[in-house]
C-alpha cells in the first residue's frame, strides 16, 4: 500500500462520492432528470448514470449524519444553482475530517496511525 496524503483521499474518493450522493438525491428525492442533475453538477449524463448504477465512487460509505449534511448541501445547490461549485466545495470542507474519510484513509494507507487526527484540525 502506498502512502496517501489526506488531500489525495479527498480528490480521488470524497469528491466522487459527493457527486454520487448528490446525483442520487437530485434524481430520487428532488425528481430531477439525469440531464438536469448533470447540468447542476457540471458532469455528463453518462457520469450521472454511472453514479446511479453504483459503477463509480464506491470507496466511501457516508454515515447517516454525513448523509444529512449532503442532503442540506443538495438543497442549497437547488436554491442557488449559480453557485453549485461553491456549495460542493463547502461540502468537501465539512466532510474533510469526517469519520468516513478517516476510516477510508486508514484502510488505504497502513502508515496512518490508528489515532490519526490530521484531517480534524
Amino acid at each position: 500500500m502506498k502512502q496517501m496524503m489526506p488531500q489525495e483521499v479527498e480528490v480521488f474518493y470524497l469528491i466522487p462520492a459527493l457527486r454520487k450522493e448528490l446525483a442520487q438525491l437530485f434524481v430520487s428525492a428532488h425528481d430531477l432528470s439525469q440531464r438536469e442533475a448533470a447540468a447542476l453538477l457540471g458532469l455528463t449524463e453518462s457520469a450521472i448514470s454511472q453514479y446511479l448504477k453504483d459503477k463509480r465512487a464506491s470507496g466511501i460509505t457516508f454515515t447517516a449524519e454525513e448523509k444529512k449534511i449532503v442532503a442540506k448541501g443538495a438543497k442549497k445547490i437547488l436554491e442557488d444553482k449559480g453557485n453549485a461549485s461553491q456549495h460542493i466545495f463547502d461540502l468537501t470542507v465539512k466532510l474533510r475530517g469526517s469519520k468516513s474519510m478517516c476510516d477510508l484513509h486508514k484502510s488505504l494507507d497502513s502508515a496512518v496511525d490508528k489515532n490519526c487526527d490530521i484531517c480534524c484540525h
